[in-house]
């Protein structure tokens, strides 16, 4: 597994970083499946891991927690997301630095960690990116509870406004085969010494017919939601059938070597919930990526 700088950070991470959310983290996948996947990246040279008190109801952090429990974490990189967290069935969303740096202290209790390496505002608004909330992040790390501060979000207008912020040490942007116009923002990002964390680097599945990707009740789950919230990438994806028949490659390698061939990409960070399919990514670190793929990948998103 090859290791790329953080921005500024002073920190390295793997190319491929493991994204602890979705169905991965939901009480109807088995817990003991959930921590092999994690034991498994690990041991595939996975340093980085990416979850939030939102995700999976509430569950992805004390379950990444559980998983890690009792393991020596002094290598890996723990990165979660404050300013939204699941609470009396429904997702609460405060960008308040109170609320903030308190969601940041719950997180490290649910973790079971002292420090967390990368903490993320989860989809602020740019009105919301006040003085008073960076400061409060910056008061997380000169407390030594954080190592680097940043802003997920998919929104390029909060991404644009973010990186300019001094205090703002990595965003995590979507960016995939079926997002090209993320590149000159991941550029400028780059530029201005933040670290880049590429979210969504398989493009949701989209680029497979939605009946090959239908093999058991958890796919059908992350079916209906991309028809829910993505139905434009479901339409662009038809044009990147062709990644599945390359020789070579899976698809998901092609569409992981693709973020990959992006300098200014720190990690790609991918959900999964089958061994295999994590193997199978974990491949696509250090692979050659043929000059021919990219020029018909290019063509495909004209």
């Amino acid at each position: 597994m090859r290791t790329r700088r953080l921005g500024s950070t002073g920190l390295w991470v793997s190319e491929l970083g493991f994204g602890c959310a979705s169905w991965w983290g939901k009480a109807a996948f088995d817990e003991r499946q959930a921590a092999a996947l994690v034991h498994e990246a690990i041991a595939g040279g996975v340093s980085l891991f990416d979850t939030g008190a939102a995700y999976s109801e509430g569950q992805a952090e004390p379950r990444l927690g559980r998983a890690l429990k009792g393991r020596d974490t002094s290598d890996l990189i723990i990165a979660t997301k404050v300013g939204t967290w699941f609470e009396g069935g429904r997702i609460v969303r405060d960008m308040s630095p109170v609320a903030v740096v308190a969601s940041a202290e719950r997180s490290l209790l649910r973790l079971g960690l002292d420090r967390l390496d990368i903490l993320q505002l989860h989809g602020p608004a740019v009105a919301e990116l006040t003085d008073d909330l960076l400061t409060a992040l910056t008061e997380l790390k000169t407390r030594g509870l954080v190592r680097a501060v940043g802003v997920n979000s998919f929104d390029p207008e909060v991404i644009a406004h973010a990186i300019t912020l001094t205090p703002i040490d990595v965003v995590m942007v979507d960016y995939n085969v079926l997002r090209p116009e993320r590149e000159a923002l991941i550029g400028r990002a780059r530029a201005w010494g933040k670290g880049v964390l590429a979210g969504m680097p398989l493009a949701m599945g989209h680029t497979r017919p939605i009946m090959a990707r239908l093999k058991a009740p958890r796919d059908l789950w992350y079916a209906a939601r991309g028809v829910v919230r993505h139905g434009e990438e479901m339409r662009l994806g038809a044009r990147f059938r062709f990644l599945h028949d390359l020789e070579g490659f899976t698809g998901a390698q092609a569409a992981l070597g693709f973020v990959l061939e992006n300098p200014d990409v720190s990690a790609a960070v991918f959900g999964t919930t089958r061994i295999a399919h994590l193997r199978e990514n974990l491949a696509a670190s250090g692979r050659a990526y043929p000059a021919a793929v990219m020029a018909r990948i290019r063509a495909a998103q004209m």
